[in-house]
């Protein structure tokens, strides 16, 4: 069996390890980049708006400066209003074309965001079909679910509306040194001095941010992963009266969590009122030496004509430059912690998306038109892990319509032979043919088409009940899926359900018993009309009496297939054609029911209860 549990890969010592191994940040904004640019036309728009509403709001600013001055200029009354009037009608006319361009902006961004996280998500998706078991058998489901939840979630916040910020951020500053320069160059001058330091604080505490937001988007993995697992276990949790050790493993992870993101949350909280301490400095020094400037030009100690002439309008101006200078500044400043988060979540998501699909280093797709089922093991050796092996040169034949059965203690390597043949896991070395064909150079989906499987965990999705039977073969007819459940002794249950095959299935068919729920998966198998078919101790967990409805269907089912059974209860596997017995990854007896009972070996034991399966 793969590992599950335990100091294994998929263990439960993996909740504490991270995963994802950093990426490049270039590399991460260039495949954003690359989402984006597939609504290059909505982004152009939004940019556009940037755009107009960065200059509107600069060039309505600038419209202080004529009618801070109109009012102390030496002109009729009369002409003083009407030029006031004028100026704040333009002034308004000015921030209401810049109001209109922001909410284009937001609706078309909106667009864009939603259009791009589809987009992510469904590639995502797509990427973890094509994964192979091994991934899922090594990755808790609650991470892997968190790269869907908070991971693109945070994209979602980043491509909204933080981009388009920093972008009307960086214009905003631009437009204001220019014109801060046209208005005067001393104060101009004196204002960017303390920008450096403004960049240095800025930069460091980003770094920082970073840093803990990665780790803060790792641990809600694992917390997210925890929760699934545990609340998928209840049932074992509250058996073993577990509940206090669970509380007090979670509280180990959510105060680790919570811890993380007080550092996230502070590193990136502290920017804002840093910058704003540094903005409020260069504000006073500026405002001082502004007034000094305008007091001198006042009373004609710098000629008007001067570069460093100053009227009082210009003062008043360049101080609300001054402030609107910091701003921009804080606002990026700001947006970097949403960014920093967001790429954090990139890195995760991009993390799945790269890693290998199950078919990677297939060179061969060969598509049989029939698969009659000669299924040959060559000395197969396996192991789920380099350092320890499950199969040791393990050897055995099944021909087109018998049924050989798997007998052995847990984790002597029974599912273990399955998983191979279905190519869930590619072996170490030896050889599995079908009919004469190298599984490896057999197409995946062609494969797996002809084998189907009933395990002993089954699992119902949410749907009727027509449709969890259909999982077998997508295009049955309903005649095709009620004949299946005829075969499977599953109809006589159906009809009886409020809504007979209608009947919608919710919980993973927690509204069924355990026994209906393994005929529904056998139906399913019965439906594939693949040539192979294997039973994983597809009756271990019923009763006697279901196990026996269970038997008439699997009968019915294994009727002229090349069928692989692992069983438990050695009573139903007496009419295999060849039964093998193994024992730490070997076969250490084969032959059938009748032969192994002569031979008064481990299976003896075990039939007889001398000795128990362990």
């Amino acid at each position: 069996m793969p590992p599950q549990m335990g100091p294994g890969p998929g263990g439960r010592n993996a909740r504490f390890a991270g995963k994802s191994k950093p990426k490049n940040t270039k590399a991460t904004i260039k495949r954003l980049l690359g989402y984006i640019g597939k609504e290059k036309y909505k982004v152009m728009l939004g940019i556009l708006c940037v755009l107009v509403s960065t200059g509107t709001n600069l060039a309505a600013t600038y419209m202080i400066k004529p009618i801070i001055n109109n009012l102390g200029a030496d002109i009729p009354l009369d002409d003083k209003i009407l030029n006031l009037a004028t100026g704040l009608l333009t002034m308004a006319g000015i921030y209401f074309t810049g109001v209109l361009a922001s909410f284009i902006q937001a609706r078309t961004m909106i667009k864009v965001s939603q259009n791009t996280l589809r987009r992510i998500r469904d590639d995502l998706f797509d990427k973890l079909q094509g994964l192979g078991v091994r991934y899922f058998d090594t990755n808790i489901a609650g991470d892997i679910m968190s790269r869907f939840t908070n991971d693109v979630d945070n994209l979602g916040q980043m491509f909204d509306s933080t981009v388009l910020h920093m972008i009307s951020g960086i214009l905003t500053l631009i437009g204001t040194i220019i014109l801060m320069f046209i208005t005067n160059v001393p104060l101009a001058v004196v204002t960017l001095v303390l920008a450096p330091l403004m960049a240095f604080v800025s930069t460091t505490i980003a770094k920082r941010t970073r840093k803990y937001f990665k780790k803060q988007q790792e641990q809600l993995g694992k917390v997210n992963g925890y929760i699934e697992e545990t609340i998928s276990g209840q049932k074992v949790v509250k058996v073993f009266n577990h509940e206090e050790a669970s509380k007090a493993d979670f509280e180990k992870l959510n105060n680790e969590l919570r811890d993380l993101q007080v550092k996230a949350n502070f590193s990136g909280g502290i920017m804002g009122p840093s910058m704003n301490a540094l903005s409020q400095v260069s504000y006073t020094v500026t405002a001082f030496i502004g007034s000094t400037l305008a007091l001198m030009t006042r009373i004609g100690t710098i000629g008007t004509a001067s570069f460093a002439a100053l009227d009082i309008g210009g003062l008043t101006l360049f101080v609300n430059y001054s402030r609107q200078f910091s701003r921009p500044i804080n606002e990026i400043s700001n947006q970097i912690t949403v960014v920093m988060s967001a790429l954090a979540g990139a890195e995760r998501v991009f993390t799945v998306m790269d890693e290998e699909p199950e078919d990677a280093h297939d060179t061969k797709k060969i598509k049989p038109e029939k698969v009659n089922g000669d299924v040959v093991i060559e000395n197969v050796t396996f192991g789920y892990n380099p350092d320890k092996t499950i199969l040791k040169n393990v050897s055995m034949y099944a021909h087109p319509g018998q049924k050989i059965a798997l007998v052995g203690s847990t984790g002597a390597g029974k599912t273990t032979i399955t998983n191979l043949i279905t190519r869930f896991y590619d072996i170490d070395s030896g050889k599995i043919t079908i009919d004469g064909i190298d599984i490896k150079d057999i197409d995946r989906d062609s494969l797996r088409e002809n084998i189907a499987v009933v395990l002993q965990d089954t699992h119902l999705f949410t749907g009727t009940v027509m449709e969890n039977i259909r999982y077998g073969r997508l295009d049955a007819t309903d005649d095709e899926v009620r004949a299946a459940a005829v075969t499977s002794c599953a109809h006589s249950f159906i009809k009886n359900m409020p809504d007979g095959y209608d009947t919608v299935l919710t919980g993973d068919g927690a509204n069924l018993s355990q026994g209906q729920r393994q005929l529904l998966n056998i139906a399913r198998a019965a439906l594939s009309k693949a040539p192979i078919l294997i039973l994983d101790e597809a009756t271990s967990s019923v009763d006697t009496k279901t196990e026996q409805s269970i038997n008439r269907g699997m009968d019915a089912l294994m009727e002229n297939r090349t069928t692989f059974v692992i069983a438990h209860r050695l009573s139903t596997i007496r009419n295999s054609n060849a039964i093998m017995v193994l024992e730490n990854g070997e076969i250490i007896e084969r032959g059938t029911h009748d032969e192994l009972l002569e031979q008064k070996g481990r299976y003896y034991e075990l039939y007889t209860g001398i000795k128990e399966l362990e």
